[in-house]
């Protein structure tokens, strides 16, 4: 049976049949229990991760009021690293932990040269992916700004269309850099303008 990530590979990323099996040969497969950290503050991360299934988050605690902000989630085929460590070889800031129990593939810098080597396909589609993460970086930065807390949360819900059912609301508020009593708010809003 073909993984998740082959898949990815296969029908998301063009990559040739031929150069599939050397692909696969270069990555691994990890197993998360529910809550199961990946990656600590202070470590240094050498690894790139693609979920197969589950969920992870990345997320930092604040130095002063030990409260989680959460940067991003990873669900079913998306890509999650904390960059900075990994390309700079920094202690990490931020913590990567396993809101469900997930299934990982794991890959390393030197992963995505020997792919890109043998494929262009891989390469192109390695160059829109990081492009796009900064993209998102960016709106995400600018939402986070000057956007009204009901703006952040329709974007939410445009980027991670089936994720609200599967974490807690105050999670959703961490995200989205407001209380949760905020986002109730804008939840009743909604749902009040949804139903007149």
């Amino acid at each position: 049976m073909e993984s998740q990530y082959y898949k990815y590979l296969k029908d998301k990323i063009l990559v040739k049949p031929e150069h599939l099996p050397f692909i696969m040969s270069l990555v691994s497969r990890k197993h998360l229990k529910k809550n199961e950290i990946l990656l600590s503050p202070g470590q240094i991360c050498k690894n790139m991760f693609f979920v197969e299934e589950g969920l992870l988050r990345l997320y930092s605690v604040g130095e002063d009021t030990g409260k989680e902000h959460i940067l991003q989630f990873a669900t079913e085929n998306w890509f999650i690293s904390e960059r900075g460590s990994l390309y700079f070889g920094n202690p990490s800031e931020f913590f990567i932990d396993a809101l469900e129990a997930t299934t990982l593939i794991i890959f390393d810098q030197k992963f995505i040269e020997q792919a890109s080597e043998i494929s262009p396909e891989f390469r192109n589609y390695n160059e829109y992916i990081l492009q796009n993460h900064i993209r998102l970086l960016q709106k995400r930065i600018n939402s986070l700004i000057g956007a009204t807390a009901e703006s952040r949360y329709l974007d939410f819900i445009k980027l991670y269309p089936n994720l609200t059912p599967r974490i807690p609301q105050w999670m959703i508020a961490s995200y989205l850099g407001i209380t949760p009593e905020s986002l109730s708010r804008v939840r009743k809003g909604l749902a009040q303008t949804k139903s007149k």
